[in-house]
């Protein structure tokens, strides 16, 4: 079965061969004999009620500075193509939502990874308040009185915008730190959403386990820990991964949330867990596919696409639970 694919990221130039998810994805397409197309987020167009994209074929190899080769573009109907992978990262703002709902208008036809209504109901800090039981005590707020309630109960807090990524925006609030007044009034002048403010989990410095669920299952997961000095532990501010291996409390995580996933048409997934509570789940643009591959001598990419093309074969339906 050979698929024509389109990849929905940022520039491929610039991505890091050695890190990135989504390059990977694209080389083990490319092994199963799928065409390749890559196109930017602002380049889809909604037309007559049909959408485009201006894209361009794509072949990926594994050659520093040399490892992506384009053709000429040219605009595509996506109801012409057999998958679309939206992997632009976030920021998840008007763009990126807007981008959700053109893509509706092709899925399921056009099987979209990850569905796109889903990842459009699911942002990261909002989606996992669904499971309270799993996750750190959390506050959802505009109002400095019930932040600084919070932090009279909870005392050392985290403090984060609700639409931030890749660690951006996050401040650890610790006992005595006379801070919060100016954070606040900082973050009423970025950002018109509410803040997320949790209880600062003190495990974090021994590390931030990233889990990959694929279609709602545990397939693999790696620890990021942060650097001397620094409470957030993700990869773009210096975190450094380990090998990890699933506890019986992750696996008792992802058993509870699987579902859902599964229902929602979410096939890749990542969560985020500090010291036994879920922080995160990350189903806009996830990443460690590569750390965990080279930890754990796997290939979750190729379990990723068999996922896919099961999907695909079988009418592009999200299987009942």
């Amino acid at each position: 079965m050979s698929l024509a694919v389109a990849i929905q990221m940022d520039p491929v130039e610039t991505i890091d061969i050695e890190g990135d998810s989504s390059f990977v994805l694209g080389l083990e397409a490319q092994r199963r004999g799928h065409g390749l197309y890559h196109y930017l987020p602002q380049e889809l167009s909604l037309r007559d009620g049909r959408v485009y994209a201006h894209m361009r074929p794509l072949a990926l190899r594994r050659e520093a500075g040399n490892h992506a080769g384009q053709g000429q573009a040219e605009s595509i109907d996506l109801a012409t193509l057999d998958v679309v992978l939206m992997r632009q990262d976030p920021p998840f703002d008007m763009a990126y939502i807007t981008a959700t709902h053109l893509l509706e208008h092709v899925h399921p036809e056009t099987l979209v990874v990850n569905d796109p209504i889903h990842v459009r109901n699911a942002p990261e800090k909002l989606f996992v308040t669904h499971f309270p039981e799993l996750m750190p005590p959390t506050l959802i707020t505009s109002d400095r009185r019930e932040v600084e309630a919070f932090r009279a109960e909870h005392r050392d807090i985290i403090v984060k915008p609700l639409f931030g990524n890749g660690g951006a925006g996050v401040f650890h609030i610790a006992p005595g730190d006379e801070n919060l007044s100016a954070l606040l009034e900082l973050f009423t002048d970025l950002y018109r959403e509410p803040i997320i403010v949790q209880q600062y989990l003190p495990d974090v410095r021994s590390g931030d386990k990233r889990i990959i669920l694929i279609d709602g299952r545990p397939a693999g997961a790696t620890n990021r820990v942060p650097p001397q000095g620094e409470a957030r532990s993700n990869m773009h501010v210096g975190g450094r991964p380990e090998k990890s291996e699933l506890s019986k409390r992750d696996l008792e995580i992802c058993e509870a949330i699987g579902p859902t996933l599964q229902e929602r048409g979410l096939i890749f997934v990542g969560i985020d867990v500090i010291g036994g509570f879920m922080t995160e789940i990350n189903v806009t643009s996830p990443t460690g596919l590569q750390e965990i591959n080279r930890f754990d001598d796997v290939c979750l990419e190729a379990e990723i696409w068999d996922v896919i093309e099961k999907r695909y074969g079988s009418g592009h339906l999200t299987p009942s639970v």
